[in-house]
């Protein structure tokens, strides 16, 4: 199974602060300081760029290209102690998405799908079932396992005002029929 991986979703900007740079030096620092207790314990960590609609409140990590900088910021000798999760939900819009993908290569830490709805309700707890919108899931798994990921694909579906208010063993059977259909 390999080494213990967190995925980290890193925070927004500081209550009341408008100092977008000062606050990502913050969540590097804080990153930093963790690599003595990683090599000690095996534990890698996946930074997990959400979408820019979350970059106040929740992440100023929004890109995957920006996710990989990081890496070789945080883990410039690559031993492997810092990688990327790829959340479809949260990276899908990017321009450089296929070309970040192949520069991730060994850096790819976990796949996690779900569809983007065009209109949804909550930008948080409103994702798409797998299919239901507008996200190449295929396209993007095919880039992901083309770097040589072979780990989990990890269904993420938030969904307070749908799936979670449907009976557990349906949001289950389609969750699967729609991992092996659309992914």
């Amino acid at each position: 199974l390999g080494a213990p991986v967190l995925v980290a979703v890193v925070g927004g900007l500081p209550p009341g602060s408008r100092d977008i740079d000062d606050a990502r030096e913050q969540i590097l620092d804080g990153l930093a300081a963790l690599r003595p207790t990683m090599k000690e314990t095996g534990v890698r960590i996946a930074l997990e760029p959400l979408h820019p609609v979350y970059a106040a409140d929740r992440s100023l990590l929004n890109t995957l290209d920006q996710a990989l900088d990081w890496c070789d910021r945080l883990d410039p000798s690559r031993e492997g102690h810092f990688g990327v999760a790829i959340d479809a939900y949260h990276v899908w819009w990017d321009p450089a998405l296929m070309p970040a993908i192949t520069r991730a290569a060994e850096r790819i830490l976990a796949l996690h799908v779900c569809d983007w709805l065009v209109e949804t309700r909550d930008p948080l707890q409103d994702r798409g079932m797998m299919g239901d919108g507008v996200i190449d899931l295929k396209r993007l798994r095919t880039a992901v396992e083309a770097t040589g990921y072979d780990g989990p694909v990890e269904v993420e579906i938030f969904s307070k005002l749908d799936w979670w208010a449907r009976p557990a063993d349906e949001t289950l059977r389609i969750c699967r029929e729609r991992l092996f259909e659309c992914c």
